[in-house]
């Protein structure tokens, strides 16, 4: 797949998620992503926070219903072809996200961003249960890595066969398909697997992707920017299979381009990115 000019209008994004002020993770990450595949980008900002590569020093949450306003002002007038949803604060910026989605048939990535990559909280404990009740039955896919997987269903996850049975009860849980990020496990190489649920007139399949390890600490945002380049790539029309096969090359190659900035785990290089094979 070329990443360039089209002839064809830009499928259009609406990232909702929170910012990131040294621009590796978050909106930002999100913005480059779907700039790169092709898409218009729109944004919600959900929080405000002050980060950089070695960690979160501060996060001042949106007031929840500033964040439909956003969510409204955008669909209203452009219109909207996928939206890809991130940091999550609380409740009720859940809530009011929840209802501002009402009515919007285009597909739904939702990436439940608990924890950074430099391991801070990034969302209230009381807020788990409302991502559960309010938008995981809206999602087209959900996208959670291994220790997210296992905080939303309350047990601890190691391995890749527990990874699977994981994502299959999510799924069943949500009737959303799953996509479960394997980098946590001890594999040798990258296992990462994609629920998609039956219809009522057949059972569900999983279908594994895998990769050979990077060696490297520049991962910082590599969630948003999966999520959001599926949910750009399902705004193209990709069927969702070959959209998380794309997505994931994007961010092999983004993460193989990363610049090396900072003295923590370091942005990707998704300016780098200019072919999906």
């Amino acid at each position: 797949m070329e990443l360039g000019m089209t002839t064809r209008p830009p499928p259009r994004i609406l990232a909702i998620a929170g910012s990131d002020s040294s621009g590796g993770a978050g909106i930002q990450a999100d913005l480059k992503t779907i700039a790169m595949l092709g898409g218009y980008g729109m944004t919600a900002i959900t929080a405000v926070t002050a980060q950089n590569t070695v960690g979160v020093q501060a996060i001042a949450p949106m007031a929840g219903d500033m964040v439909a306003e956003q969510i409204a002002s955008c669909i209203t007038d452009i219109g909207v072809d996928a939206v890809k949803i991130g940091m999550l604060h609380d409740a009720d910026i859940i809530a009011h996200v929840a209802r501002a989605l009402e009515g919007v048939t285009a597909p739904v990535v939702v990436d439940p961003v608990m924890i950074a990559t430099s391991g801070a909280a990034l969302i209230d404990p009381e807020a788990i249960a409302a991502l559960r009740e309010s938008l995981f039955p809206r999602a087209a896919l959900i996208t959670p890595n291994l220790p997210e997987l296992g905080h939303l269903l309350g047990r601890k996850l190691s391995t890749s066969a527990e990874m699977v049975e994981a994502a299959e009860e999510l799924s069943h849980l949500t009737g959303a398909a799953v996509l479960a990020k394997g980098g946590h496990t001890s594999d040798a190489r990258i296992i990462d697997v994609l629920y998609i649920p039956g219809s009522a007139a057949g059972e569900g399949r999983a279908v594994q992707f895998d990769h050979r390890r990077i060696d490297t600490p520049h991962t910082h945002g590599t969630g948003c920017t999966l999520s959001s380049a599926i949910a750009t790539l399902l705004g193209h029309g990709q069927p969702l299979e070959h959209a998380v096969r794309l997505g994931r090359n994007f961010v092999i190659r983004a993460i193989e381009a990363a610049p090396g900035f900072g003295a923590g785990n370091g942005p990707l290089g998704h300016h780098a990115v200019r072919r999906l094979d």
